[in-house]
């Protein structure tokens, strides 16, 4: 089923979910959070389907949160919650085995979702960032665990700290991907190595996927619940302000005296 922001295609047990907003590089808006919520919960209830892989919409993996739209997304209404919580949720939870072929940039969520993938890999022309102290914010989606623990201590501060970009070179050789391909191989090499896990049986990989969560699920459920007021204490502070402003302006931010 395709929906407005996610294309699903599924191949011999494979659920492929493209993120589909190419005019935004695939940023991140409530629809589209929903969507590939419903998406993955789709994937996750068919017993068809074994492996999902995530990739983008040509021209980027995603380039985070849609800052155009910050301020006007929905959160709750008759139908639920909507938007980034109920993503995560059902994200870091998935039951079967996720992958992710990130075909361009990565920012934000565009990375911190990588974090809940068993296996990701990119294209060599890609990057990631994790921007959120640029923009006068905190770690999401359980990041000040997750990288801690896939990187090392030291490495993570230097990441989140410096807002750095990690090139597909530096994010295989700090475990954050599994492979990096050429550009043109990416997808196709992806999808190979789902379909191979998707040859194995369909209850072995869900037992063993729930005991790789359950390692480290009561310690992200306790992350996100520290980074949420963090962040909600942030939203609208001048620093982000100015980060926001600074972003639609095509300029750098001016932090002085902040």
């Amino acid at each position: 089923m395709n929906r407005e922001t996610v294309l699903s295609e599924r191949r011999n047990g494979v659920a492929l979910l493209t993120l589909n907003r190419p005019d935004k590089r695939n940023a991140f808006n409530d629809q589209q959070y929903d969507d590939l919520r419903e998406a993955l919960a789709d994937a996750e209830t068919d017993d068809t389907i074994k492996v999902a892989v995530i990739t983008g919409a040509p021209g980027a993996f995603s380039a985070g949160q849609d800052l155009s739209e910050m301020g006007t997304a929905r959160t709750y209404d008759d139908a639920g919650p909507h938007g980034f919580g109920p993503f995560v949720d059902r994200l870091s939870a998935f039951q079967k085995p996720l992958l992710a072929a990130v075909n361009g940039v990565g920012v934000g969520i565009g990375l911190t979702m990588l974090l809940h993938c068993d296996i990701v890999y990119m294209a060599q022309s890609a990057r990631i960032r994790a921007p959120f102290v640029s923009l006068g914010l905190v770690p999401e989606a359980g990041s000040s665990l997750l990288l801690q623990v896939i990187v090392g201590p030291q490495i993570a501060a230097e990441l989140l700290y410096t807002s750095a970009w990690i090139d597909a070179e530096r994010a295989v050789d700090l475990g954050l991907a599994a492979g990096a391909f050429d550009d043109d191989e990416l997808l196709n090499r992806t999808l190979e190595q789902a379909a191979e896990i998707a040859r194995q049986p369909l209850a072995a990989l869900r037992r063993t996927k729930q005991l790789l969560l359950d390692v480290r699920s009561e310690a992200l459920a306790a992350a996100r619940r520290r980074e949420e007021p963090a962040m909600g204490s942030l939203i609208g502070s001048p620093a982000n302000a100015e980060a926001i402003r600074a972003f639609r302006e095509k300029r750098s931010p001016d932090f002085t005296g902040m």
